[in-house]
C-alpha cells in the first residue's frame, strides 16, 4: 500500500518466474474463498441470531399470554361465585349468611392466587419486624412485646413466589403493622 494513498500500488513483476507468479495467484484465490467463506459465515451467524431474537421475543408473548390466560381461567370460578351470591334474595338471607359467603369466595381467591405463586404477608404480634416486607405505618406500646417487634397487623402484604416472579421471591405489597418503640 502507498503510505500517501488507500489505493493498492501496481507491482512489478517483470523479473520474477512464471512459476512464483502462478503461486503468487493461487495464493490470492486460496485468500479470496478464505474471506468470502468467512463473510459467508458472518452473514449465517448474522441471520440466525436474527431468527433467535425473532423466537425469543415470540416465545416471550406465548409465555405471557399462557400466564395471563391461566390466572384468568383460575379466577373465573371466583367470579362464578360472586354473581351467585349477588343474585341471591336479600329478604330471604342474613347478614351473617352474605359474611359467611364472601369469607368463601375470599378463601377460594387466595387458593387460586396461591396456586400462582402468591403468599400472604400476615405476621402475628411478637413476630420481627422486616424492613422491605413489613411497613411500619406507627409505633405502639403493647405489653409482653419487645422493642422492635410487631405489635399488630393493620393491613396484610402479599408477595411472589421465586418462579412466579422471575427468580427470587418479590414483595408486591408489604404488610402494614405497628411495631413497639425502642426503649
Amino acid at each position: 500500500m502507498n503510505s500517501d494513498s488507500d489505493m493498492p500500488q501496481e507491482w512489478d513483476i517483470s523479473d520474477t518466474g512464471e512459476g512464483e507468479v502462478q503461486e503468487l495467484r493461487d495464493r490470492v484465490a486460496k485468500l479470496e474463498g478464505e474471506v468470502a467463506d468467512a463473510n459467508s459465515r458472518a452473514l449465517r451467524t448474522m441471520a440466525d441470531f436474527q431468527n433467535y431474537q425473532k423466537r425469543s421475543y415470540s416465545n416471550e408473548q406465548i409465555a405471557k399470554a399462557t400466564g395471563i390466560a391461566g390466572v384468568v381461567s383460575g379466577l373465573v370460578s371466583v367470579i362464578d361465585h360472586f354473581d351467585l351470591a349477588l343474585g341471591q334474595d336479600t329478604s330471604k338471607v342474613s347478614a351473617e349468611q352474605i359474611v359467611g359467603g364472601v369469607k368463601v369466595i375470599r378463601e377460594e381467591m387466595i387458593r387460586v392466587l396461591q396456586g400462582f405463586g402468591l403468599t400472604v404477608i400476615n405476621p402475628k404480634p411478637g413476630d420481627d419486624f422486616v424492613p422491605g416486607i413489613h411497613e411500619a405505618i406507627m409505633q405502639q406500646q403493647a405489653e409482653g412485646i419487645a422493642p422492635g417487634k410487631i405489635v399488630a397487623t393493620f393491613q396484610a402484604g402479599y408477595s411472589l413466589a421465586g418462579a412466579a416472579a422471575g427468580g427470587a421471591d418479590k414483595v408486591i405489597r408489604p404488610a402494614k403493622v405497628s411495631v413497639a418503640p425502642s426503649a
